[in-house]
Formats: structure tokens, sequence, C-alpha cells
């Protein structure tokens, strides 16, 4: 159970931030930036919450996705060390994946197949939909690199929900722009 008393502890004053486990990293450690940018993401689908209350069944699944990205979080922030736990950590599993996987096809089966790419905008909850998705994008690139480092790991299964969450949120996006009608098309050469 999480518990937090007290908000300032002053131990990050020097730069350094603790995981759940393990020695204290940097700041700007890939790992942090992994899930600091999951982080942002989520954020980012709470400020299009402001425009989906009412709106199912995207509201409900939003707000699984960030509970689920809290569990992302502290999935990245657990690294794998080989040392013994007291504890089992909270990693992504792939049923998560696999709910992600239903709800873009359940929200996807009611849009019409696109004949060009889409600009991010639309209504107000589709264009916060389309930063998140961007900002899930750039955290999964963060992840692919930390899977680069030598001792570090990223598991399948986060990395599949990274993935898949992405195409979820350009599909509700979608959904939300009035069943893709009130879609914003890119006119490729438009303004030459």
């Amino acid at each position: 159970m999480v518990k937090l008393n007290k908000i300032y502890t002053r131990t990050g004053d020097d730069g350094t931030t603790a995981l759940v486990c393990g020695p204290r990293r940097y700041k700007h450690d890939l790992r942090v930036e992994a899930y600091g940018t999951i982080d942002e993401a989520n954020s980012a689908i709470g400020m299009a919450r402001l425009y989906t209350e009412g709106l199912e069944p995207v509201d409900d699944m939003l707000l699984r996705i960030q509970n689920d990205l809290f569990d992302l979080g502290s999935d990245l922030a657990t690294p794998e060390t080989g040392a013994a736990l007291s504890w089992e950590p909270l990693r992504i599993v792939q049923s998560q994946v696999d709910r992600l996987e239903q709800e873009i096809d359940s929200l996807n089966m009611h849009l019409e197949p696109l004949k060009s790419f889409v600009l991010p905008g639309g209504t107000p909850a589709a264009a916060h939909l389309h930063l998140a998705r961007t900002i899930i994008r750039r955290a999964e690139r963060i992840m692919v690199d930390l899977m680069q480092v030598d001792g570090e790991t990223v598991s399948a299964p986060a990395l599949k929900y990274a993935n898949r969450l992405s195409d979820f949120l350009f599909v509700a996006a979608r959904y939300l722009n009035d069943v893709g009608r009130a879609d914003v098309l890119w006119v490729p050469g438009k303004n030459r």
C-alpha cells in the first residue's frame, strides 16, 4: 500500500532519484526518463478526460488505462536486478495488452477505413488523445533505448503495452471525433 505523508524529502536535491529497488539514479537516466514520460502521458490522458466525462465506453477505458500507466511506471521503476526481493514487483502482464487490443477492436469496428492520414485535432478530447499518443510513442522509444544499455531490461509485456496504447489512443481519438466524421485529414501537398 502506498503511503505518502511527506511530499518533499530533499533527497533529490543532488539530481538523483530513488527507484523502487536498487541504487539511486540521476534524473536524466534512461529508466527515469522512461517512467517520467509514462507519467507525462498519463497527465495528457487526464486532460483528455476533462472532455470525455459521460462519453462511454471511452471514459471508462481511459480510466483503466490511467491505472495501467501507474503499473507501467512501477514496472519501469523496478529494474530486474536478479536480486531476491521480499515482495513481488508490479509488472505489466499480457492480459493488460490483450484488453487494449479488445478495446481497440471494439472502437475501430465503428470507424470507416482511412483513405488519408489524420492530422491531430478535431474535438478537444481527440486533440488531447493525439497528444497523449505522441507522448506514449516517445516513451516507447526511450524504453527501446533503455533495452540497448548493458544490464538494463524492459519486459516484453511492458513494451507491447506501450506500443498497443498508442494504437488505442489513435483509434479512441477518431472515435471521439464523431466516429471519424470530424477527423481532420491530411491533404498531401495542399500548400505548395
